[in-house]
């Protein structure tokens, strides 16, 4: 459903999928029939199911070099952007020094931390 390498500062990269759900009654694959569909279709029997429905279920699976401390790590979010330093992002926590960092879209660019 989603993929996504990015860089992360210097140091720090990260690679971003969401993994297809299985159809509930015959185990395929389901996809859109269309890139603009609001429905998950089963290609085999048939069963289809609403988009918000089929994308609240999904989770993001994240291996990440934190930019801030170096750590290689592996972790899961949920399959919802949410704002972090103004640019929506799916966002993650290292496990290490416990900084939030996200996977924007392609070419958005966080604003800078403001200093105290």
């Amino acid at each position: 459903m989603y993929f996504s390498r990015r860089k992360m500062g210097e140091k720090g990269k990260a690679m971003a999928w969401v993994f297809r759900k299985p159809c509930p009654k015959c185990k395929t694959l389901m996809k859109k029939p269309k890139k603009t569909s609001l429905t998950y279709d089963c290609p085999k029997c048939g069963y289809n199911e609403p988009k918000a429905e089929y994308e609240a279920a999904a989770v993001v699976n994240i291996e990440y070099v934190c930019p801030e401390c170096s750590h290689a790590g592996e972790t899961t979010s949920e399959f919802k952007r949410k704002t972090l330093q103004g640019v929506k992002s799916f966002i993650f926590v290292c496990e290490a020094c416990k900084t939030k960092l996200g996977i924007t879209k392609k070419m958005k660019v966080p604003k800078p931390k403001k200093k105290k």
